[in-house]
């Protein structure tokens, strides 16, 4: 190898690296719904989510969105999913970060209505893709019961995906899902005083 050619020597490093991911992926035979969550203090949980509600819809898959928190915003994503008709249906039954509703009672109420919603799709043969955003939220202040919200979520359909976003994951959420990932803060433009833009934010 060190006589080689630098071309070379990478090409047959690269036939190498190859053989083995061909027999890694010839190896996995096993389809099924997943359960991602979408974890951490860093941004981009939700765009995530919202990036595999296309893949979704681009291959006639239904979607449906459940938001917790989150009040009615007139988000891009929610524009822009909304224009592929009734493969998607879109539930914003949030009344806004719990800092501006300052009430937990309404907190409460509020997230078992976007959960009866949530627990409507995830009954339902023909939708592919549920996306629970920001629920990992309103289990990390206790406004759902953790186990049930769980159940209901492993009951669903074989081949239904979800997408459980928000920080602070509870580690029972974790421990059920097939695909975790922690979206990590290295740096933040909010810190140095620019506000939320449109494209950018929402």
């Amino acid at each position: 190898m060190t006589d080689m050619p630098d071309a070379e020597r990478h090409r047959e490093k690269m036939r190498r690296r190859k053989e083995v991911q061909d027999r890694e992926v010839a190896a996995k035979a096993v389809e099924k719904g997943l359960l991602a969550v979408h974890t951490g203090p860093g941004k981009g949980k939700s765009t995530a989510a919202f990036g595999m509600a296309l893949r979704t819809v681009a291959h006639g898959g239904r979607v449906v969105v459940i938001q917790f928190i989150k009040g009615a915003w007139n988000t891009g994503e929610r524009i822009a999913l909304e224009k592929f008709g009734d493969l998607v249906e879109w539930h914003a039954l949030g009344e806004g970060f719990t800092w501006n509703t300052q009430d937990r009672a309404r907190d409460i109420a509020a997230c078992e209505r976007a959960w009866e919603q949530a627990r409507a799709a995830l009954r339902r043969e023909d939708v592919a893709l549920v996306i629970l955003d920001e629920l990992n939220i309103a289990l990390r202040y206790d406004y759902l019961p953790l186990e049930e919200v769980i159940a209901d979520i492993a009951a669903r359909p074989p081949m239904q995906h979800v997408i459980v976003t928000g920080r602070n994951a509870r580690p029972a959420m974790i421990a059920a899902a097939d695909l975790v990932t922690e979206m990590g803060l290295v740096k933040h433009h909010f810190k140095d005083g620019v506000k939320a833009q449109a494209g950018i934010e929402f």
